[in-house]
């Protein structure tokens, strides 16, 4: 039987890495690294790829609840901290640049951030970036929670928090759990209420991201804004 060491150099998936970069993988051969060791039979990237498939995605396996996770074979307890640990070492690797006084430079850095918080929210959230005159961040604050829809956000909450912490400006951000973050006529219709109650004080509201599973839709991006 053939196994993970006899595969080429340039293959294996540590190797290949190196080689590279870790874009060149596929998920199964990151995930692979991860695991590190196979079971009796089969080797660690095809009980990656196995793993992947059984799950669904990527996504979904790291998603997974403790009991999930450690129901499949070549998986235990150990391995779900170790994952849990990699996932909020990242969550935090990715928030660093948005800590309070930094200025929001990058569409793409601000989306890796929203990504990072809330694409495994089981439950809608709906929050703000909240930034001072120079567009820095004075804070990101989660505001409603359940099934958004326009009865349930209410812009003077909003409002409230906006003067509490003198922000100037704010960037708008929901999850949809579905993992399609395309907008509906409902997230547009409360798009446009809290822009009319945030000119009431004189404050912008530079975007609206919708965060899916690893898109996001921007409302400025789409000229909505």
């Amino acid at each position: 039987m053939v196994t993970l060491k006899d595969w080429p150099n340039q293959e294996r998936p540590r190797e290949k890495l190196l080689l590279r970069g870790s874009s060149a993988l596929s998920d199964a051969e990151l995930l692979a690294i991860f695991l590190r060791t196979g079971c009796k039979g089969i080797d660690v990237v095809e009980l990656s790829r196995l793993l992947i498939s059984e799950f669904g995605s990527l996504h979904a396996l790291f998603g997974a609840s403790e009991s999930d996770f450690c129901a499949k074979k070549g998986l235990g307890q150990a391995k779900f901290v170790q994952l849990q640990a990699v996932l909020e070492m990242s969550r935090r690797y990715l928030q660093e640049p948005l800590q309070k006084g930094e200025c929001l430079t990058s569409v793409e850095q601000t989306k890796a951030f929203l990504i990072a918080k809330m694409h495994a929210y089981p439950h809608e959230v709906f929050g703000a970036i909240l930034l001072d005159t120079q567009h820095q961040i004075i804070c990101f604050h989660e505001f409603f929670f359940g099934s958004i829809d326009s009865a349930t956000v209410h812009p003077r909450i909003i409002v409230q928090k906006v003067l509490h912490e003198n922000a100037a400006a704010i960037i708008l951000v929901h999850n949809h759990p579905s993992g399609d973050p395309t907008a509906s006529i409902c997230d547009r219709k409360i798009t446009e209420k809290i822009i009319d109650a945030m000119k009431l004080i004189d404050v912008r509201v530079l975007d609206h991201f919708i965060v899916g599973h690893q898109k996001t839709t921007s409302f400025a991006e789409k000229g909505w804004i």
